[in-house]
């Protein structure tokens, strides 16, 4: 199954993301982190992205698109595919049913995960993690058990991520319904787009998300328990 998880920065997208990694066999599709990796492992694609960036430009989209080809051809056709972060504009989601398509794959689903703008720079501006292990925090909702003391590996060094102020959460959310919300009219005609209230607890997210691939995946059994017969 290859999905697209869809949403502004900050409304758990690679939180759920690491839960169906971790629960189904799928691999989340990260262009940051794919970048990233390209970058360290001096590949052709991350030479080229590294050269750009050093200039202080932004990587295409034909990079994207040639990391996400080399992703897929790698995976193979057993592995599902998470979308997360992309396609961010029309032009990368026209991209991306060619590649799929040349891959033999389809989308399956877009699950957009609807947040409350003010609520999400609440959420953002609070959050932090463990320098040593990564287990996340937050000012509100989640202080470790003994105020300094990482719950997971008794660390006690901490840190936040430099652009998680007000200023650039609500800079993102504005980029996304200019640039990515777009999208979704096409999606929706396709009818593959579900919504899932982002605001909920996170056990509450991933429990609608699982309950979208049930469904999908019950509706796939007679298809497949037919072609079965068919062949007998």
């Amino acid at each position: 199954m290859d999905i697209i998880l869809l949403g502004p920065p900050g409304a758990g997208k690679g939180t759920q993301a690491h839960h169906l990694v971790q629960h189904h066999r799928m691999r989340q599709l990260s262009t940051g982190d794919m970048l990233r990796a390209a970058v360290k492992a001096n590949t052709p694609i991350g030479l080229e992205a590294k050269g750009i960036m050093e200039r202080g430009g932004l990587v295409s989209d034909d990079i994207v698109s040639a990391l996400i080809d080399a992703e897929l051809l790698a995976m193979g056709p057993a592995t599902g595919a998470i979308f997360d972060g992309y396609p961010r504009t029309a032009v990368q989601a026209a991209e991306l049913d060619t590649i799929l398509a040349r891959h033999g794959r389809k989308l399956d689903y877009v699950i957009e995960l609807e947040v409350d703008e003010e609520t999400l720079v609440d959420r953002v501006t609070g959050r932090f993690t463990c320098a040593n292990c990564g287990e996340s925090y937050h000012d509100r909702y989640r202080l470790p058990r003994v105020a300094g003391v990482c719950d997971i590996c008794a660390a006690t060094e901490f840190k936040r991520r430099p652009d998680d102020n007000e200023e650039t959460v609500r800079h993102r959310m504005a980029e996304y319904r200019a640039k990515t919300a777009p999208i979704l009219p096409g999606y929706e005609e396709r009818g593959i787009v579900r919504r899932v209230d982002g605001m909920q607890p996170i056990s509450q997210v991933t429990a609608d998300i699982e309950q979208i691939l049930a469904n999908a995946q019950l509706r796939a059994r007679p298809a497949r328990a037919s072609r079965s017969s068919g062949q007998g």
